[in-house]
């Protein structure tokens, strides 16, 4: 167990702990209330609690125990890998979180076979995912090793210091060579495994831009400023423009592909710890060029 004392200064103890340590509030409050938090020797349950300055606050972390999902041997190209972070690229048809019907055969069943020396994330052995693929869209996932790595990294996200790029097929060509999609999006009111276009929804924004055009269909590079669920696929339709195989959002009579013609392209964003840029890509897998010839663009002029 690890243990950890910091004088007051007037602000919140789940502020000041996380300040301190570099855990997630959310942590930190979780431990507060599993009582592993003091205040001058007497347990201190609330988050909300201030610590006075010349009061002493203390925090035990116990150490991480094993998590409920298990390792498994699945294939997974590791792109990059050191003791903060790892950068992988998911193949399409993979979940990334155990859930109700996908206990096995997730990302997270083979990253914890894969990656080396997990620190742990919220108390457990666990990868920490940053940011979220479907399971029908392939592509470059960034995964945090430890508590502080997954704070910094969703910080940067959300202040918009990673960059992504996708490439997307979409139905259609664009009249314009390039556009800016800004449209709140929140869960369909009519149907709740939909998003949807809402007013009341979400901040969304989209940029894309026209890389080769075939005969009914663009290739698109899309690049997301914010990370809503399908965004990129609720965007696209909203102008006409659906992802070619998108068995929700998109045309039943549209161009025939293979498979949901969307794959998480590149990623550039600072190292937390070091501060070096680092950028990478995933080259489009073999089902998204198949569907590209299908569509009567010749891979070979856009790579």
């Amino acid at each position: 167990m690890n243990e950890y004392s910091f004088s007051g200064d007037g602000r919140r103890a789940d502020v000041l702990l996380s300040e301190k340590t570099g855990l997630t509030r959310s942590r930190v409050a979780a431990l507060m209330e599993q009582g592993c938090c003091l205040m001058d020797g007497k347990a201190c349950l609330k988050a909300g609690t201030k610590v006075p300055e010349g009061k002493t606050v203390v925090l035990r972390v116990p150490e991480p125990k094993e998590a409920a999902p298990q390792a498994e041997d699945l294939p997974l190209e590791i792109l990059y890998e050191d003791d903060d972070l790892a950068v992988v690229i998911k193949p399409r048809g993979m979940v990334v979180h155990p859930a109700a019907g996908h206990g096995e055969g997730t990302l997270v069943n083979a990253l914890l076979h894969h990656l080396k020396d997990l620190g742990g994330i919220g108390g457990e052995l666990r990868p920490g995912i940053v940011h979220r693929l479907d399971k029908d869209t392939s592509g470059l996932l960034m995964v945090a090793k430890n508590d502080e790595t997954q704070l910094a990294l969703s910080r940067m996200l959300q202040e918009r210091r990673i960059e992504k790029h996708y490439r997307a097929l979409t139905e259609g060509i664009p009249k314009e060579k390039e556009g800016r999609i800004e449209l709140p999006i929140a869960r369909s009111k009519k149907d709740r495994k939909k998003m949807a276009p809402d007013p009341e929804g979400r901040e969304a924004v989209t940029e894309w831009r026209v890389l080769a055009e075939g005969k009914a269909c663009a290739l698109l590079d899309v690049h997301i400023l914010t990370g809503r669920t399908h965004q990129i696929r609720v965007h696209m339709r909203s102008i006409h423009h659906p992802v070619c195989g998108d068995p929700i959002y998109g045309y039943e009579k549209g161009v025939r592909v293979p498979c949901l013609m969307l794959h998480a392209y590149s990623l550039s964003f600072d190292h937390p710890r070091t501060g070096k840029k680092m950028t990478f890509q995933a080259p489009l897998p073999e089902d998204f060029l198949k569907g590209l010839r299908a569509g009567s663009i010749n891979p070979d002029t856009i790579l």
